[in-house]
């Protein structure tokens, strides 16, 4: 699998972390996707546990209401989206998730990821594939009641619905890769595209991250981290 993966993509390295799951590393940035302490137990912990879950508790997506409107800025391997998708199935939540990507996995380096998420326990054959054939620019029924739609743009390029999404999954590269992702303009962005009572989760604790968050109107809290990290960050958009 790592022979195929770099001769996919030479910038690109597949590396195993510590639970066993897969990640990719990109030299150029000296960054990996996901931690190094195990792929799947952080996307877990800070996407699903912090953010998902109380959302889901809350009634949203349930029969005779709106749907779940998700937005990911890091789409990535998809390791979040089919993790959502994974529980929300569970609990016939409705989901409109969008996902913006600026650097999208080449087919080759799908083939390669795509065993990977086979192996993991109750995956349903094909999603991982599925999510990456999926066309950009337009919602794709990934699975009943599960509508994604991947956008191929800066997030702080987009013109963002007003007061929109319930919940924001933010996992981009981190500040001092991608300094142009963790600005205060782009968390009043965000800010004025959640709706009332909104969640953002990141596996980020720079403190400057939360002044960010701060300064455009989030309420910042500090929860404990996945393995490997002491802290992560939780914000919400106040009701009214």
């Amino acid at each position: 699998m790592q022979e195929s993966l770099n001769a996919a993509r030479a910038e690109l390295e597949l590396r195993r972390t510590a639970d066993g799951s897969a990640t990719l590393y990109v030299p150029a940035l000296d960054e990996h996707y996901h931690s190094r302490h195990g792929a799947r137990q952080e996307s877990e912990h800070v996407f699903i546990q912090a953010g998902l879950l109380p959302r889901l508790a809350a009634g949203l997506g349930q029969p005779g209401t709106p749907p779940l409107r998700l937005l990911e800025v890091g789409l990535g391997t998809g390791l979040n989206a089919l993790l959502t998708l994974g529980r929300t199935r569970q609990t016939g939540t409705a989901v409109v998730y969008d996902g913006y990507e600026t650097r999208p996995l080449p087919a080759q380096v799908v083939a390669a990821l795509a065993p990977e998420w086979a192996a993991q326990p109750g995956a349903p054959h094909g999603e991982f594939e599925a999510l990456h054939a999926a066309p950009w620019g337009q919602p794709y029924p990934l699975a009943p009641g599960f509508f994604l739609t991947k956008r191929l743009q800066p997030v702080q390029d987009a013109t963002l619905p007003t007061g929109y999404y319930d919940l924001v999954y933010y996992d981009a590269f981190a500040p001092e890769k991608q300094p142009e992702l963790w600005t205060e303009a782009l968390f009043q962005q965000l800010y004025e595209a959640a709706a009332p009572g909104a969640l953002l989760v990141s596996y980020c604790a720079q403190g400057q991250f939360r002044r960010n968050l701060r300064a455009a109107g989030w309420l910042t809290e500090k929860l404990p981290g996945p393995p490997g990290k002491r802290e992560m960050t939780r914000a919400v958009k106040a009701m009214g």
